[in-house]
Order: C-alpha cells, then sequence, then structure tokens
C-alpha cells in the first residue's frame, strides 16, 4: 500500500494572493499570526499580504525572529509568540525558513509534549494536525509549502534534523511568481537548483514509483526550461519555476529523497551554507556516483532537460547526458560545483557521519558508507 498526501487547496499564477482573505474568512479563522522572515518585512513582501488582511479587516500578529537555517530557538520563541497573540492560524510567507518555523511553531501549539523541539526528530509521532497553515513562498525552491517534512538546525549540536509529519502539511498554498519577482539572482539560482535536487532524487530515490515519477520528470522538464529565464528575472522564468518547484514538492514530499540532501544538511550545520547552493553543488558529483544503481531513469532525467537522440545512445552516454546537462544548468546560472576553501579537513569525517545518520540517506538508491560520503565531500574539495 503506499499513500499520497498533498494541499487540501492550491492556487497558482500571479495575484494568487488575492484568494487569501477569502480562505481565512471562508474557514473561520478569527486572528493570523504571520510567520516571514526579517528581510521579507523590511523590504515591503510581507506587507503584499498583510495589506490584503489590513484591507478585510483580519487581524494579524507579524512573527519574524526567523533565520535562514531555523534554529530551535526560532521555534520556540515563536511557539511563545502565538500563544501570547490568541491566534487561530498561521500565514507563513517566504522561503523554506518561514514554512520551517511555521509548521514547527504549527506542531508544537497542538501537540505541546514536544516543546522541547528535538523529540520532532524522524518521523514524529505527533497525534494532532498543526495549527492550519496558509503558505506563500517567497522562493522557487523548498516546496515546503506543499511537503511533510521541514529541517531544524540544533545550535548546540553541530547539526540539522529533519522532521517528517503528515500533520504538518499547510492546508492551503499560493503559489505566486509575482512574490518571487524579487529574489536577487543568487537566491533564485540556489533555490532552483535546490528544487531540481528535488525532482532528481525524488525520481530514483528508492520510495519512487509512477504516480511520483510522473511529477518529478514533469519538474524536471518545467525547472530545465525556466530557471536560466527566473534567473534574469523573466515573468516566463519566474511562473515557470514557481510551477516547477511546486510540483517536484507534491513528488518527493511523498517518497523521500537521497545522500544528497543529507550532505547538504550537513554543510549547512556546520558553516551557515544556504541549503539551496548546498543541494546545487553536490548535484553532479552525487549523480555521478549513483549513476550505476538507476537503471534507465538517467536517460528520462536527460530527455527531460532537453538533450536530443537519448534513444540512440548507449547507457554511459545517456547517464553522462544527463549529469553533463546538470553541470550546464548550475554552471549557466552561476553555480559553481566545488567545496574548496569551504570545509575544512579536520570536519569532514564527522561531517560524513552526520550525513550518514540524516533522514533522507537510506532513501537513496545505492549504499552508501560514511568513508563513500567522505570521498564525495573530498571529491569537492
Amino acid at each position: 500500500m503506499k499513500k499520497f498526501m498533498l494541499n487540501e487547496t492550491s492556487y497558482h499564477g500571479a495575484g494568487a494572493i488575492s484568494a487569501i482573505p477569502e480562505e481565512i474568512f471562508n474557514r473561520g479563522f478569527k486572528k493570523a499570526f504571520v510567520a516571514s522572515d526579517p528581510d521579507l518585512v523590511k523590504f515591503g513582501i510581507t506587507s503584499k499580504v498583510t495589506d490584503l488582511l489590513d484591507k478585510a479587516g483580519i487581524p494579524y500578529v507579524i512573527y519574524s525572529n526567523i533565520k535562514p537555517n531555523p534554529t530551535i530557538e526560532n521555534v520556540q520563541s515563536g511557539v511563545k509568540a502565538f500563544k501570547d497573540a490568541c491566534a487561530d492560524c498561521i500565514v507563513a510567507i517566504g522561503g523554506g525558513s518561514s514554512m520551517v518555523t511555521a509548521k514547527a511553531i504549527g506542531i508544537i501549539i497542538a501537540n505541546p509534549e514536544f516543546e522541547d523541539v528535538r523529540s520532532l526528530e524522524g518521523v514524529a509521532p505527533t497525534k494532532k494536525p498543526c495549527v492550519p497553515i496558509i503558505a506563500v513562498p517567497t522562493t522557487a525552491g523548498t516546496a515546503a509549502e506543499v511537503t511533510i517534512n521541514y529541517v531544524i538546525t540544533d545550535v548546540e549540536k553541530k547539526r540539522k534534523f529533519v522532521c517528517v509529519d503528515a500533520h504538518d502539511i499547510p492546508v492551503v498554498a499560493v503559489v505566486d511568481p509575482e512574490m518571487m519577482a524579487s529574489m536577487p539572482k543568487g537566491l533564485t539560482a540556489a533555490t532552483g537548483m535546490d528544487a531540481l535536487t528535488h525532482a532528481i532524487e525524488g525520481y530514483i530515490t528508492l520510495g519512487a514509483w509512477e504516480l511520483s515519477d510522473m511529477f518529478h520528470l514533469k519538474a524536471i522538464e518545467v525547472i530545465s526550461r525556466s530557471l536560466r529565464g527566473a534567473v534574469q528575472n523573466t515573468a516566463e522564468g519566474r511562473e515557470g519555476m514557481a510551477l516547477g518547484q511546486y510540483i517536484a514538492g507534491m513528488g518527493f514530499s511523498n517518497v523521500g529523497l537521497g545522500v544528497d540532501h543529507s550532505m547538504a544538511h550537513t554543510l549547512s550545520a556546520y558553516y551557515d551554507m544556504p541549503h539551496g547552493k548546498a543541494c546545487a553543488t553536490l548535484l553532479p558529483a552525487v549523480m555521478t556516483y549513483n549513476a550505476d544503481s538507476t537503471g534507465e531513469k538517467y536517460r528520462e532525467i536527460a530527455r527531460a532537460m532537453g538533450v536530443k537522440g537519448v534513444d540512440d545512445m548507449t547507457q554511459a552516454e545517456y547517464r553522462k547526458a544527463a549529469i553533463d546537462a546538470v553541470s550546464k544548468l548550475a554552471e549557466d546560472v552561476g553555480i559553481v560545483c566545488s567545496l574548496k576553501g569551504v570545509v575544512k579537513e579536520e570536519d569532514v569525517h564527522q561531517m560524513s557521519v552526520d550525513a550518514f545518520n540524516d533522514a533522507c540517506r537510506p532513501g537513496n538508491p545505492k549504499d552508501c558508507s560514511v568513508e563513500d560520503i567522505e570521498k564525495l565531500y573530498r571529491s569537492l574539495m
């Protein structure tokens, strides 16, 4: 038996945020807890939504103690702020950091026995759905608005931990490309490559099956044709990436990921590297490592990325073509696939142990040891 979970409702396209007040009214919510990172508040992105709440007469409070790699402290202070606000729903506005913080807050409010946050690691045995979340992404990458996953940084223990909980999926996703138009090129590139990593890892993960394959192949196709344009801030590119990253999330949330994400989580925990950049940096090397355990799937990846003549290629040729297409896309959007000067030699072993123990690693199509992960890190140093 297989299970597939998606949002109750999702809105797509330019101007989709206009649906938020009606959703709040129709669901009977009285006060919103707006979770958004401080830069989005500062530069007026959050106000695109709060202005709509003001116009509709919906009371709200803004919580912005959110870091790019959300910490246990961010979550715990958010839980207190939610209680103080006497809110009954969450409007999460931002990238993965805002979504992650909102999910963890919502879960703990509904399941206070997990208030230490660390006990949410892995498949958390929560009993109640989280506070209802309306998720409004401002980056095209994490797809947290449609997933059952979130990742918290434990600063004290210098690690990230993955939480998987069917109770945390937002009830409404509002995927409006106009909310993503202010992303700088570097962030657009990194989050876009994160979305591509979701699609590729989700397609080759051990849990993949026909329904998830459908989403992942379409996501690879849409992202591959859209990311260059999104980095140049074209309307078509932005709209394509908004859709492509969401489609990828629909798939991987239900089947899992692989060792690229395990290694990326560790890079972020040790060096505060943005998650999307970490995933993108690792992707060609991890694809090369996994190639001999993917059957004919790299042929379909290459095809989805626009490579011509794949049916006339040998297995070795289409596998190389898929990896080359990914490397070229990363290069075209300014991602340097290197860890030179980033990773310290003395950290490599413990980082590899941490990546091996990460919740995403068991889904990798190829068995990998701590030593294999060490070699992958070193290959990029």
